[in-house]
């Protein structure tokens, strides 16, 4: 792969995640205390997988993107990856109370905004 690819496949990432990520660092900080973030996802012996993923979406969406590293970039595909298998799946009626919700928004999307 030339170095040109390479750049063309990390914005390509860049783009898919920032599209896929609406919720701010912030805000994605406080969810996971929430009751609500707690009732979804799935743990691998304590926290659910979408905790951890959650933080490291904090870190991520906190870093120059310059500084990114490939390890980052590979996590930031697996949320976009994510998120897209997900909303392909809402349920219907009304969202805001779902587990649905609860588990995009432990990987940084929330599909009410």
């Amino acid at each position: 792969m030339t170095g040109s690819q390479q750049r063309h496949g990390r914005d390509e990432t860049l783009h898919a995640f920032d599209k896929a990520v609406n919720m701010t660092a912030a805000r994605l900080k406080k969810w996971p205390a929430t009751d609500e973030s707690k009732s979804v996802g799935q743990k691998d012996g304590g926290e659910s997988v979408g905790h951890a993923s959650g933080r490291r979406i904090v870190e991520l969406l906190q870093t120059n993107k310059a500084d990114l590293s490939n390890s980052d970039l590979g996590h930031m595909r697996k949320v976009t990856a994510y998120v897209h298998r997900h909303v392909k799946q809402r349920p219907s009626g009304d969202i805001t109370d779902t587990r649905w919700r609860y588990s995009l928004m432990n990987w940084g999307h929330d599909p009410k905004r």
